[in-house]
């Protein structure tokens, strides 16, 4: 599709760099070919990003090589160059590309959204002015919308400089100076907020697989990390608080197993925090008579939406999968049946999920002083170990991992469900399925601590050396998955 020429004024700057790249234009395939190693790289990452099948619109598109690695149901791009997108056509025929200048208004109200991304890759740098851009950008952001800020570090500028002298790297004019805090702090004054930040390729050179195996096993240490010469940021719209009429409905989903004397409280604990809450029973093969009672409860309690469902498979997270599949709600919640997180705190979660202050809600219980015999010794070490790893390995804060309680909207409960081949069916506890797949997402994580009460009925069905032999698994897995690749 062809996009209008463009007509608004630049800038002395923005003169010099538009005939720059109208220049280099075409033998742009040239520098990407002698730097294949860094853009493979760069792809593959943005991918991890980026499904497949998203509406995305890219500033400074250049040839749009980056668009079409992302395969977009709808590609929409802009560049100053009207040499880069007469290539760009060429190569990508059905992509909608413009030429102008993305920090004109009247450029981007010729484009349609709103958009599931917008990216900014390796034009930051180029920009006069970004807060104004990305004002500009945040109304073609709808609410769900993710900003993506990809861009080098200016540690490199002396490597880079030599290797634009020695014919190694495209030439390039002056850039902006600005560190990720620089960039979070524009963010933030057109009211985007940051989800993600990520480094990468210490080494951008294959050298005969050395620099693949650097950029794998060393480059994402802690400390080391920060030396990368790729930085990403990702930033989400700032959404308003919901209006009393928009309030969402709730499915609370109970996996029990011989869980029996906990099956009435956990509904008459329950607090209204909602207008429209559904209870999901899901049983576990109890050998105490748990399912015989949920049916007992259903029938007493009739002025409560309450399901009761039997597992067919074993573990914890196939219950929560099958109670998720059943659910109505508008909102997703799990509560352990053992009620060591009290259900008159689910009100908290629900408050932080539908006033847009999270996407992603996940309890903490290594906060709050817990009650005695809530938590023994070894397994509170391990889960404040568990919580520093998978922190690293997920690049957000996570105090506790394995806090039971975990809320989201079901329309990203579908999204994690579609996108589970990255991870595959690797959590037999269903937490971390749901953490990779929130960060896999770059949905807005939030925790909220609570009080851990001691279990009033039945024992812990937690093998601290069996269950810790397979956290201690999913660390490596999460490394291969998040990091190593």
């Amino acid at each position: 599709m062809v996009g209008a020429a463009m007509t608004t004024m630049l800038t002395p700057r923005q003169e010099r760099i538009r005939a720059l790249f109208d220049k280099l234009a075409p033998e742009r395939g040239k520098w990407l070919a002698r730097n294949r190693y860094f853009y493979e790289a760069d792809h593959a990452y943005m991918r991890f990003l980026i499904p497949a099948g998203a509406r995305i619109l890219e500033i400074g598109c250049g040839d749009a090589q980056l668009l079409a690695a992302l395969k977009p149901s709808r590609a929409v791009g802009v560049d100053m160059s009207a040499e880069m997108i007469r290539v760009a056509r060429e190569k990508h025929p059905g992509f909608e590309l413009h030429v102008g200048n993305a920090e004109d208004a009247a450029t981007l109200a010729k484009i349609e959204g709103p958009f599931d991304y917008i990216v900014v890759s390796d034009t930051v740098g180029l920009i006069e002015d970004c807060q104004a851009l990305f004002d500009l950008l945040r109304r073609c952001a709808g609410p769900e919308c993710r900003l993506i800020v990809a861009y080098y570090s200016h540690l490199w500028d002396p490597v880079l400089h030599v290797a634009e002298a020695l014919g190694l790297k495209m030439p390039q004019v002056p850039q902006n100076n600005l560190p990720t805090a620089d960039i979070a702090n524009l963010l933030q004054l057109a009211n985007f907020e940051i989800v993600r930040r990520e480094w990468r390729q210490l080494i951008p050179r294959r050298m005969f697989g050395l620099g693949s195996f650097i950029n794998r096993f060393i480059a994402p240490l802690p400390g080391i990390r920060r030396l990368a010469l790729r930085n990403y940021v990702v930033a989400r719209p700032v959404v308003e608080k919901l209006k009393p009429a928009a309030l969402p409905s709730v499915s609370v989903i109970v996996p029990c197993r011989n869980e029996r004397g906990n099956i009435e409280p956990a509904v008459t604990r329950l607090p209204a925090f909602a207008p429209d809450i559904e209870i999901v029973f899901v049983e576990g093969h109890s050998k105490d008579g748990t399912f015989e009672e949920c049916l007992r409860v259903q029938a007493a309690y009739p002025q409560h939406d309450i399901k009761v469902m039997r597992q067919d498979g074993k573990g914890k997270g196939d219950a929560v999968r099958k109670g998720f599949a059943a659910a109505r709600g508008d909102i997703l919640m799990i509560l352990d049946a053992d009620l060591t997180v009290p259900p008159e705190t689910l009100g908290k979660f629900y408050d932080a999920l539908a006033s847009g202050r999270g996407e992603f809600i996940n309890g903490t219980r290594l906060v709050y002083p817990m009650e005695r015999e809530a938590m023994r010794f070894l397994n509170n070490i391990a889960n404040h170990a568990f919580a520093i790893m998978f922190s690293y390995l997920l690049n957000q804060r996570f105090t506790d991992t394995l806090c039971g309680t975990k809320v989201l909207w079901a329309r990203d409960y579908k999204r994690i469900e579609t996108n589970r081949i990255y991870f595959g069916e690797f959590d037999p506890f269903g937490d971390y399925d749901l953490i990779f797949g929130a960060v896999k997402l770059n949905l807005k994580i939030v925790e909220i601590p609570i009080r851990y009460d001691a279990r009033r009925y039945g024992e812990t069905q937690i093998s601290r050396f069996t269950h810790g032999w397979l956290l201690a698994r999913m660390v490596l897995f999460a490394w291969r998955k998040l990091k190593a690749f």
